[in-house]
């Protein structure tokens, strides 16, 4: 038997991967290694699980033994993976095993981002970035009446929006004027910001936690900048993520922001690929579903002997805020341009960013209806064509 196509990592780019392969190619050996426990679940539903009563459990759609006989393959769970051997094409797992590859898939995610925090309580702040840390989270908020969200950007607005309709207090502490700021102009900013507080939630603009301290019956004291300080039950961290690309880089592959990989996902080494929030593009790390499920299905007919290289259409990303419904489609980087806004009667906001041969090359929708999401999303460039 030949050597297996191993897919380093369980999460949804992983086992996307795996199905996509599955549809292809009904037999060929498949080894998905994983740290975690191997269980089939969506990620993105993390965010806003809380208020719909999932928990961790009932977010898992399988586990490692059912991932196994649903994709027609081996899922070896609870095995960190110690090192890459490219010249060898092996694996060498934690436990001392070594696992022979023709292909490798790295699907590794990301890590939380964690500002650096004074205080004894600052190794209790939680993050939530698997099924494991929710699980964790919702033990710790069980009784929590109010919880203090660190960080305004998507994840951070979505679980402040998921724990205000659970019934708790929020508080947003956020360094920037606006929320969302690397994803809407201040004018959409400050709109999605007020929907937010007219649903209850407490934000903090313009200010950063400094240190967070346990107190004598129980909480937390969080000092802000200015000398402010807040009492809360729980705090929680949604700065960001950092692509993991450690294993990558001791291995020698090329790495910057995530692991370097060209339109048909291959990295420095040719038999060695990456894929999901680890990877980095044609220089952009885009850690969001449509960028996954689009390289996923490039990748698989890649591996199964069809080199395809991967293409980027437009791909908005509609926020899970109910209380600011709000769709945006962030222009590229560099782009040269200007954001022009729009209120309509219906109380919608529409943000267009427009270059100056009067093409829309972003776009941010607060409100407004799904025709006019699809006119908008019709009208964007493909973000990798």
């Amino acid at each position: 038997m030949s050597d297996p196509i191993v897919v380093a990592g369980s999460g949804l780019a992983g086992y996307t991967l795996v199905r996509e392969l599955r549809r292809l190619d009904a037999s060929a050996p498949v080894v998905v290694v994983t740290r975690d426990d191997g269980a089939v679940y969506s990620k993105p539903m993390l965010s806003n699980a809380l208020a719909a009563g999932r928990t961790a459990a009932t977010l898992a759609t399988a586990d490692a033994a059912g991932a196994a006989a649903q994709f027609g393959a081996s899922v070896l769970a609870g095995q960190p993976i110690e090192a890459i051997d490219p010249a060898a094409r092996a694996l060498r797992l934690a436990s001392g095993e070594r696992i022979a590859y023709r292909a490798l898939v790295l699907a590794l995610g990301a890590d939380p981002i964690r500002v650096p925090l004074e205080g004894d309580g600052a190794g209790d702040v939680l993050t939530v970035n698997d099924r494991a840390d929710y699980a964790r989270f919702r033990d710790a908020i069980e009784a929590a009446a109010d919880v203090t969200i660190l960080g305004a950007g998507l994840i951070g607005c979505e679980f402040a929006n998921d724990l205000r309709l659970s019934g708790r207090n929020v508080r947003v502490v956020e360094p920037a004027a606006w929320p969302l700021g690397r994803l809407v102009p201040q004018t959409v900013g400050d709109a999605f910001a007020q929907r937010l507080r007219e649903a209850g939630v407490e934000l903090r603009l313009g200010a950063t936690a400094t240190s967070i301290a346990r107190r004598a019956g129980g909480g937390y004291r969080v000092r802000l900048t200015g000398d402010e300080a807040v009492d809360t039950d729980v705090v929680l961290s949604a700065i960001g993520l950092r692509p993991r690309t450690a294993l990558a880089a001791a291995a020698g592959l090329r790495t910057n922001r995530g692991i370097a990989v060209d339109r048909l996902l291959r990295s420095s080494d040719p038999a060695i690929y990456a894929l999901g929030d680890c990877a980095e593009v044609d220089g952009l790390v885009l850690p969001f579903v449509m960028p996954l499920m689009h390289a996923a299905r490039a990748l698989a007919r890649t591996l199964c002997g069809e080199e395809t290289r991967l293409r980027y259409p437009a791909m908005p990303v509609v926020v899970k805020t109910p209380a600011a419904p709000l769709t945006v489609a962030p222009p590229p980087p560099d782009a040269s341009g200007a954001w022009e806004c729009i209120a309509g009667a219906d109380g919608s906001l529409e943000a267009s960013f427009i270059d100056a041969q009067g093409t829309l090359l972003g776009f941010a929708l607060l409100g407004g209806t799904p025709a006019a999401r699809q006119a908008l999303s019709r009208r964007l460039p493909a973000v990798l064509d």
